[in-house]
């Protein structure tokens, strides 16, 4: 069965891309539910919601969730689970196209603790893929030296602990089904949430409001508007992940990885037409230059 599967390249492009327009999505609502509630908050429910759909997937055969490594997936799931705090974080703060172009310099870092931390040998077109990934993000970070905002620099380190998990989960974790570091994903998340909760109840911070605030928000009841986006986006992000492992499962992983970066098209497209949310010329370039360098890297590992 699974030597058919690895037979539909185009059956696993289509899902990817599919997986990555609903992410691209849902993923401009955050600013919406960050005017009412907090980081924490938001990810405690939605990983409370997440948790049944997860083992629907290992229901439904797609793997096991008990994992046979578990101490590997816990600090796999503790590094994704920083990634998605920093990334979330940003997408309060700042369009989706400077989000999104923070997490995806993952594979450059990924080439960097290989290379440097790991002794491997990487070749001349990924460290040309390198050079071109960094001047991309110059260009949609656009950092000011005369004003330097840190701020830029969220998405970025959501970047840094998304490739360490990477790193993690090529090396240690190729046993594990990906229903499992789904779940350990989903759990890890839920439990930093219950922690933030926790610590703003004990050390209350008097947060700013609308979305600048929601990294400080603690606990708020009733959720009034943010509701529906919170289901919005454990159900889009449950129906995403499954599409992007049925792509994993029909197609090679270095051939399906190249289209993941079709998210850094769909989401500020989407904010654009839904939300107003424009880009200059220089980010429309760094955009292209990101998912350029990306697919090099992709192909290239391959």
């Amino acid at each position: 069965m699974q030597a058919i599967q690895r037979t539909s390249p185009v059956a696993a492009s289509l899902l990817m891309v599919a997986a990555m327009a609903i992410i691209g999505v849902i993923d401009n609502f955050v600013v919406r539910l960050a005017q009412d509630i907090g980081l924490w908050q938001f990810h405690f429910t939605r990983a409370l919601l997440m948790l049944p759909l997860v083992c629907g997937l290992s229901l439904l055969g797609l793997g096991s969730i008990r994992p046979l490594r578990p101490g590997v997936v816990v600090l796999r799931s503790a590094l994704i689970a920083l990634a998605m705090l920093f990334y979330f974080s940003a997408l309060a703060l700042m369009p989706i196209a400077q989000a999104l172009a923070g997490l995806f310099t993952s594979p450059i870092f990924v080439l960097l603790i290989s290379s440097l931390g790991m002794g491997q040998r990487i070749g001349p077109w990924r460290i040309l893929a390198v050079a071109i990934g960094f001047a991309g993000i110059l260009c949609v970070l656009q950092p000011d030296p005369r004003a330097f905002d840190a701020k830029v620099l969220i998405p970025v380190a959501g970047g840094l602990f998304y490739a360490l998990a990477a790193v993690i989960t090529r090396a240690y974790c190729a046993g594990e089904s990906t229903v499992a570091l789904l779940g350990g994903m989903v759990l890890a998340l839920g439990l930093a949430g219950a922690a933030g909760l926790i610590g703003l109840a004990l050390f209350p911070i008097e947060p700013v409001a609308g979305p600048a605030g929601f990294v400080a928000r603690g606990w708020v009841w009733p959720m009034g508007g943010a509701a529906p986006w919170v289901v919005l986006q454990a159900v889009g992000s449950s129906l995403a992940v499954f599409m992007l492992i049925k792509a994993y499962q029909l197609g090679e992983p270095s051939y399906v990885a190249v289209f993941e970066y079709s998210v850094m098209i769909f989401g500020p497209l989407f904010a654009w037409v839904a939300l107003g949310q424009t880009l200059g010329a220089p980010q429309i370039l760094g955009v292209g230059l990101i998912a350029f360098a990306g697919g090099i890297i992709a192909l290239r590992s391959g």
